[in-house]
């Protein structure tokens, strides 16, 4: 009885996660069953898939978030529900009540999201505007992966409402689109028309398909485990704890290193449910792109948590106007662009985390996408006018030099890029994994003495004794990025000659980059950062 339930049962100190051996028991054995479902490929033996999958994904988010589980079954039928209220009155052009319902899908959606996330905020901002005292007595536990699963339910009300998709008839359908389990917790967030389609397609996994799959848990498994877990236990988490014990450089190289932490931690998670979604025949949305090579922060964004960016883009920024209007009202381009980037970029702030530390990184990082537009905007209008003015000469040797010229140019803008978006990360990182009721004491604090310890002076003496002390941690941290700053054709190249190795080849290297991972583990598995989120 006590293994049986171990198994079944929810452990809040135990949550299941894609770096646990249960994981993967657990994936061997949802993966058998779909393979006998699958031996036949007939409507009803599909439409027996989605019912098998969104139950198994139901029984991986109690075992992640336990009783939470409640949560997600009341959106997922509300928004189903609602979702015909919508369809039905659009269709009789009551545009009115067609907005009314989705207004009421909206509202219970959010409701939830900002009960448990903003409680403490909301409590909070109140006090501190009108002097009152209130708290709240009891502990809200936030549950795991909400923010994901509620943007999820709110796009599709939306798109519903816009006419971008059709109501999903069958509810176990929609509760399969809205609770696929490797992309539940972290995302990415799939859109219904990206993802509704496939319930209906047959199953297929070539040779490929399966290379593929392998080659993304794999590389998932890596960079959290060798990446992120490594580099956070030995050095990020020691600093941020007590950024007073370590000097400036110190301070300043696990800033830098947590930036690669981040990175590596969330599209690892990524990359792991990728390749799980595809062994089940199943694609998700790409939702990184080497983001530590762009050169403004405008095209950060655009590279990194795409499938939020884009969310972010449909649902707050043209709404809001885009470039067109803002606050309702036709103006300069330039000035709504930029007055409405900076507004969804405090949206996305607080959508991370509950505190001013993460409202002020949203805002630094829209501050940053405005002044990189108005650069590029000066650089042009400066190149222009040089351009009308003067005939510039012409030949191979000046061309040769523009192209030079060019790559230093972009070299310069990726470091500064890089630079300004990690220095924006002490807010985001000293407001994580806080208890919600002192976050923004704890994190302000936090970021406040890493600031005064790297603009001290330094002693240039330790740095060398740094460097060897941690040389495991700094060797790491140059491969990292030095493998993320590869030629995106070389990092395709080697993805697919992986996928068409002879199967028996793969499972060799299988074995050998588990044996190499298990190396790394600690002995306390890290969650994945994006889990609290």
């Amino acid at each position: 009885m006590g293994f049986l339930r171990h198994i079944f049962a929810f452990d809040s100190h135990s949550p299941l996660l894609f770096t646990q051996l249960y994981f993967w028991v657990f994936l061997a054995i949802v993966y058998g069953g779909f393979a006998l479902i699958m031996m036949r490929q007939t409507r009803r033996r599909l439409h027996l898939r989605n019912v098998y999958l969104m139950l198994v994904s139901w029984f991986f988010y109690y075992k992640t978030s336990g009783i939470f589980l409640f949560i997600l079954a009341t959106l997922t039928l509300s928004n189903w529900l609602l979702a015909f209220a919508v369809r039905r009155a659009r269709d009789r052009q009551a545009d009115m009540r067609a907005r009314m319902w989705m207004t009421l899908s909206i509202l219970i959606n959010l409701g939830f999201l900002f009960y448990y996330k903003y409680a403490y905020f909301g409590v909070d901002v109140f006090n501190s505007v009108f002097g009152t005292h209130y708290s709240i007595v009891d502990k809200i536990i936030l549950p795991v992966g909400i923010s994901f699963y509620v943007f999820q339910v709110t796009s599709y009300i939306v798109d519903v409402y816009r006419r971008t998709v059709q109501p999903v008839r069958n509810i176990l359908d929609f509760g399969f689109y809205v609770s696929f389990f490797p992309q539940l917790v972290a995302g990415p967030i799939v859109r219904a028309s990206e993802f509704i389609p496939q319930l209906y397609k047959p199953f297929s996994l070539s040779h490929r398909m399966f290379g593929l799959a392998v080659f993304w848990i794999l590389n998932g498994l890596t960079k959290k485990v060798l990446l992120s877990d490594y580099l956070a236990v030995n050095l990020i988490d020691r600093v941020f704890d007590n950024p007073l014990l370590f000097t400036g450089f110190e301070n300043l190289f696990a800033l830098f290193a947590y930036s690669l932490q981040v990175y590596a931690d969330f599209s690892g998670y990524t990359d792991i449910a990728t390749g799980v979604a595809l062994l089940l025949g199943f694609y998700l949305p790409q939702n990184f792109d080497s983001p530590y090579k762009s050169r403004n922060p405008q095209e950060f964004w655009r590279r990194w948590h795409q499938s939020l960016s884009r969310w972010l883009k449909s649902y707050v920024y043209i709404p809001l106007g885009g470039n067109r209007t803002l606050l309702g009202r036709k103006v300069n381009k330039l000035w709504a662009s930029n007055v409405n980037s900076f507004l969804t970029m405090l949206i996305g702030g607080l959508w991370h985390g509950a505190s001013w530390n993460f409202v002020i990184w949203g805002g630094l990082n829209g501050i940053g996408m405005i002044v990189a537009k108005c650069w590029k905007a000066l650089k042009d209008a400066v190149w222009g006018a040089v351009t009308r003015r003067w005939t510039l000469p012409s030949g191979p040797r000046i061309q040769a030099l523009k192209i030079h010229l060019l790559r230093v140019d972009n070299l310069i803008c990726i470091l500064l890029t890089f630079t300004f978006i990690t220095f924006t990360r002490l807010f985001f990182r000293s407001g994580s994994n806080l208890d919600p009721a002192t976050a923004n004491r704890v994190a302000w604090e936090t970021a406040v003495m890493m600031m005064q310890q790297i603009s001290g002076a330094w002693d240039s003496a330790i740095i060398p004794s740094f460097l060897w002390q941690y040389r495991s941690v700094v060797l790491l941290f140059i491969i990292g990025m030095s493998i993320h700053w590869l030629p995106t054709h070389f990092k395709r190249w080697y993805r697919l000659n992986f996928a068409l190795l002879p199967w028996w080849v793969i499972m060799l290297i299988v074995v050998a980059v588990v044996m190499i991972v298990y190396q790394f583990v600690t002995a306390d598995l890290q969650p994945f950062i994006y889990f609290q989120f």
